[in-house]
């Protein structure tokens, strides 16, 4: 084992004919790892709304209105500014409004989910055709993370996700 190498979890591909509102990753597969590592990819999302992520604490999805987040972003025309919520139903991975032709492609970085005496908190970044965002949120409560869901806020969505860990980080 060599410390700080990513250790691939899961690999999952959405094809365009068969997309999906929800993506859970495998149950029971975070431990050992401290930091967690997704990868995006031609990621499109139908519905031209937020693509984010649940939580599941012990086995319980995590639905309520309890994810904190904050982002900014910019465009090429020179547009820049900011989103924020402490009161979302879902992590954030951006406001992603695609099209089959303007894909998103990211990553996301998330903190102690496997710690039940800290908060989950997480960093991400992304882009597609003419705009970019980054930010952070946090799961604004102390628990054990057994599982992720990767979902939209309307429509459906496909692309490709891959979930890491961090080894011994």
């Amino acid at each position: 084992t060599n410390f700080g190498q990513l250790e691939l979890i899961e690999t999952v591909t959405l094809a365009s004919g068969s997309p999906a509102n929800t993506l859970d990753f495998s149950a029971n597969n975070l431990k050992p790892y401290n930091v967690h590592f997704i990868t995006y990819h031609s990621l499109i999302n139908s519905g031209n709304a937020e693509v984010g992520f649940r939580f599941y604490e012990s086995g319980v999805l995590e639905s309520g209105s309890v994810y904190d987040y904050g982002l900014q972003f910019g465009t090429t025309g020179g547009t820049f500014g900011q989103s924020f919520s402490q009161t979302n139903p879902r992590g954030k991975f951006g406001d992603l409004t695609t099209t089959s032709t303007n894909s998103c492609n990211g990553y996301a970085y998330l903190y102690n989910l496997t710690d039940s005496t800290k908060y989950s908190f997480y960093t991400f970044q992304n882009h597609r055709t003419g705009q970019m965002e980054f930010g952070s949120g946090v799961l604004d409560q102390a628990s054990e993370i057994t599982q992720i869901q990767v979902c939209v806020a309307s429509g459906n969505f496909s692309g490709t996700l891959s979930l890491y860990g961090l080894r011994f980080s």
